[in-house]
């Protein structure tokens, strides 16, 4: 079932939740109420949850993460999609995988980010 809750709500949602299981269980005085020993853990926990990648990037064959970082800056998106149609890139392979992922391949190119379908590594335009 879908929510309109974003990742983000449901994170700040469990911290809240663990927070108060903490104080509900005595592990902290009612007098820390407004903050105790486990705030830095739960700021920690916050900005590595803000440093992280988003958990859905686009996986792409590493054929495809070649050509889109030879032509992102070269071309627009949808110039190589067009090449890709027209089996006009390096790659045969890539042109055809391409044009049967347009939208996996668009995702990718758009958002900078991707995972190579080989070994799970998160790529961008510049590594």
């Amino acid at each position: 079932m879908m929510s309109n809750e974003t990742k983000r709500d449901v994170f700040e949602k469990a911290l809240r939740e663990w927070d108060d299981l903490v104080h509900w269980l005595g592990f902290q005085g009612e007098e820390t109420r407004g903050g105790c020993e486990f705030d830095p853990i739960l700021i920690k926990y916050k900005k590595d949850y803000d440093a992280a990648l988003p958990d859905d990037l686009p996986t792409i064959p590493a054929i495809v993460s070649h050509e889109i970082k030879h032509n992102y800056g070269k071309f627009a998106l949808v110039d190589v999609l067009f090449l890709a149609n027209q089996d006009s890139l390096s790659s045969e392979q890539a042109s055809s995988w391409i044009t049967s992922n347009e939208d996996l391949f668009a995702e990718a190119w758009s958002r900078g980010l991707w995972k190579l379908e080989e070994t799970g590594e998160v790529m961008s335009y510049d590594y």
